[in-house]
């Protein structure tokens, strides 16, 4: 009950700085416009050309500053998972911040970082995890516990920890495509697994994690109030890398990683609608989708924006619902 107080807490905590943060942040944007060039594939987002970009400042700001605050209160302890948690969730924050610089300096989605750019600095966080993470004593070993399966992946687990880092954020950049759409889905997430964090009594700093979890849900529901249709601000690749990367990583200390594409089954099917896309371009010549990712198809389809991010948020709550249950209960 205590951990559970503590999370309330540090809710409503990041929760009001996100909101008051976005409204210094989200005009100053605007005064020196800071916009994002959209799609010109998707004559629907026409509009939404120049609306500020890099909104991820937002929440992750909130984040820093509500942890330092419970730190400083002692009402949080720096774990070595914690730090883990910290060093992926302001690793990849930085990696995506520099791509939304150099594609607002030059005004074009293309001068961002490129692919292997951003994938070399993934697998120097990745190393590091890995690092960390054995230092700290833990078993490279993968566990479906339902199943009693526990398999020891030795040095591989490294890669399997690259695969996570970087599969769920370029899963979470993917589904960042309508107002709200990620940022919902990734409260839905982070509530989900700062629940199986506060049942991983097991874990090293297990409290810590999950009211981090709760820190950066009150933050994105913050920025959700700028970032709802019509969207203020964008949360840009400085956002959604971030909350794709920390979420395979807190998946990865709870030892709930294949729970993740669960709970992330929105994020999952967004990105598999991309794969099958090319794939089927490539061998058959033709498209299976109108668009991808798969939002873009029901936009294809004459559905609202809204219709189809309230159906995606529906998923995704069913979904974590039953990844609850498992994780929790199970």
């Amino acid at each position: 009950m205590y951990v559970l107080t503590k999370s309330v807490l540090a809710l409503m905590i990041g929760f009001i700085i996100a909101s008051v943060f976005g409204l210094i942040f989200v005009p100053f944007m605007r005064k020196k416009k800071l916009g994002q060039v959209t799609s010109k594939f998707v004559k629907q987002h026409k509009d939404k050309s120049g609306t500020p970009t890099m909104g991820g400042v937002i929440f992750i700001v909130s984040t820093i500053i509500t942890i330092a605050a419970l730190v400083l209160t002692n009402k949080m302890t720096l774990s070595t998972n914690l730090i883990i948690v910290l060093f992926v969730f302001f690793g990849y924050a930085l990696i995506g911040f520099i791509d939304d610089f150099f594609k607002l300096k030059y005004k074009s989605n293309e001068k961002g970082l490129t692919r292997l750019q951003k994938f070399v600095a993934q697998i120097v966080l990745a190393i590091i995890f890995f690092y960390l993470y054995i230092k700290d004593g833990s078993n490279p070993n993968i566990e479906i516990t339902g199943l009693n399966i526990n398999v020891n992946l030795g040095f591989m687990y490294g890669f399997f920890i690259l695969f996570m880092l970087v599969g769920t954020s370029n899963a979470v950049n993917l589904t960042d495509g309508l107002d709200g759409l990620a940022a919902g889905l990734s409260v839905i997430a982070f509530g989900v697994y700062g629940m199986i964090a506060w049942s991983s009594s097991w874990l090293s700093g297990y409290d810590d994690i999950a009211i981090f979890c709760f820190i950066l849900l009150g933050g994105l529901l913050g920025f959700l109030a700028f970032n709802s249709h019509p969207a203020k601000i964008f949360m840009g690749d400085t956002g959604s890398l971030a909350l794709g990367g920390t979420l395979a990583t807190i998946a990865i200390l709870t030892r709930r990683e294949l729970l993740l594409a669960v709970v992330g089954g929105v994020f999952v099917i967004e990105t598999l609608s991309v794969i099958l896309q090319v794939l089927s371009v490539k061998l058959r010549g033709k498209r299976l989708f109108p668009m991808t990712p798969i939002h873009h198809s029901f936009e294809k389809k004459g559905w609202s924006e809204t219709d189809i991010v309230k159906l995606f948020y529906v998923i995704g709550f069913i979904l974590g619902a039953g990844a609850i249950i498992y994780g929790v209960w199970i």
